[in-house]
């Protein structure tokens, strides 16, 4: 079924696929909605985006390219589709599926795959010398063995086509590499395409990663914000932080400008947003995986706060074929910290009279009675996320650590056992 669309309506129309959880990617519509229509494709019926969208279409799988494409040509023989956007992992290469059939940018599925398929990267990047950690693609624990005897320990476990850092793992040995790699081949979500050889073996590269999210027009890339990771949860590689520096000089250091570059194009990708994540090693930068699509964690949304550059209207004038406004407006610094608790969390207890000035959120990510399945140093062990913007690194971490003193969690145990529970995660 369709919802009616609104035709007197002369900005641009951009039809998105699926919209993602409301508390990670709703600044992102609300952003678009304001230059742009919005048509949406969507598994139900919407909820809060009915506030941004003139149109949606729901859909009996959003997932099925054969579902996608000819509801996109039934809309497009309606109305003038602009564009074709998603930032959902799962559903980014069926979106280039739609705008190929529309003929719109953003159209090239292989492109798109060689992202999604980290395997895939790793083989386009080596083929043009791109700087990256060696890998070896593997499907058993034997063959992973006999590779990081190759690569040399200490190595990393990843699956190959999974999302922030799920089933990623550290092995220094091949004691641990026995007893981890499970993990790595077993860790899954639902939508996650499945391979035969389902891991990767990878040099293990020390320093500091980053992530840069870039807007890419007619093969020109143009990098927006770089965020600084916070990993925590050893032998896990969990992302429990970022900081955005509105002034960080690497956004000018051309060793990492040359490297997004022939990354862009070793991959082949020339229309769209990409979040590439780079380690700073000490023999220089090098790639640890691309995205092609704008960068989760509020990521864009601490880039918006630190730089006033909109990553929302950068990603939809990209996908309609025009260039993207990346002035910056300002020079600050926004933070997100997640906060984690093991087991079955009964409620939440916080004082937002005590946070102070430059927390500008804090969002709960579970509610009452909630119990995570994964390992609690996992992406689904999140329990909430607090957010802050202010003129340096240090004014945001001391932010959120004054804000975390005033945050309780009442474990299941019950109101007779609470205690306080330390949820902040070891940068």
């Amino acid at each position: 079924m369709s919802a009616l669309d609104v035709t007197a309506d002369l900005r641009p129309q951009l039809l998105i696929v699926g919209t993602g959880q409301r508390h990670y990617r709703e600044y992102l519509l609300a952003s678009i909605s304001t230059e742009y229509r919005v048509h949406l494709f969507l598994g139900a019926e919407p909820t809060w985006e009915r506030e941004y969208a003139t149109g949606w279409t729901v859909l009996l799988n959003t997932l099925d390219v054969d579902v996608l494409v000819p509801a996109a040509r039934e809309l497009a023989a309606r109305t003038v589709i602009d564009g074709v956007l998603c930032w959902d992992e799962a559903r980014i290469l069926q979106t280039a599926e739609v705008a190929a059939a529309l003929g719109l940018p953003g159209g090239d599925p292989a492109a798109v795959r060689r992202c999604r398929d980290k395997h895939m990267t790793r083989e386009a990047l080596a083929a043009a010398g791109v700087p990256q950690p060696a890998s070896v693609l593997v499907g058993s624990v034997e063959e992973a063995l006999a590779a990081a005897a190759r690569v040399g320990y200490p190595v990393v476990l990843k699956p190959r086509a999974l999302a922030a850092s799920m089933g990623v793992v550290k092995a220094s040995d091949a004691d641990e590499l026995a007893e981890r790699f499970a993990f790595a081949n077993e860790t899954t979500v639902p939508e996650a395409p499945s391979y035969d050889n389902a891991v990767l073996v990878e040099e293990f590269a020390d320093g500091c990663e980053v992530s840069i999210d870039c807007a890419v027009h007619h093969g020109r890339v143009f990098p927006l914000f770089v965020a600084c990771k916070e990993i925590g949860f050893p032998p896990y590689f969990e992302e429990v932080g970022h900081y955005v520096d509105g002034d960080d000089p690497l956004l000018a250091d051309p060793l990492v400008r040359e490297l997004l570059v022939r990354t862009h194009a070793a991959l082949g990708f020339t229309d769209g947003m990409t979040h590439c994540e780079v380690m700073l090693t000490a023999s220089g930068p090098k790639v640890i995986e691309v995205n092609a699509r704008l960068g989760g964690d509020m990521i864009p949304y601490l880039g918006l706060r630190a730089t006033g550059i909109d990553p929302g209207l950068a990603a939809a004038a990209v996908a309609c074929g025009r260039a993207p406004r990346v002035r910056q407006l300002r020079r600050l610094v926004g933070a997100v910290r997640f906060c984690y608790a093991p087991g079955v969390v009964e409620d939440f207890h916080f004082d937002t009279v005590g946070f102070p000035s430059e927390v500008d959120r804090f969002v709960p990510l579970v509610g009452p009675h909630h119990l995570s399945l994964f390992p609690a140093d996992t992406v689904p062990g999140r329990i909430a996320y607090i957010t802050a913007v202010a003129v340096s690194a240090a004014a945001c971490r001391g932010a959120l650590d004054q804000a975390m003193d005033v945050l309780d969690v009442l474990p299941h145990a019950g109101a007779h056992d609470r205690e306080r529970m330390s949820i902040a995660a070891e940068a």
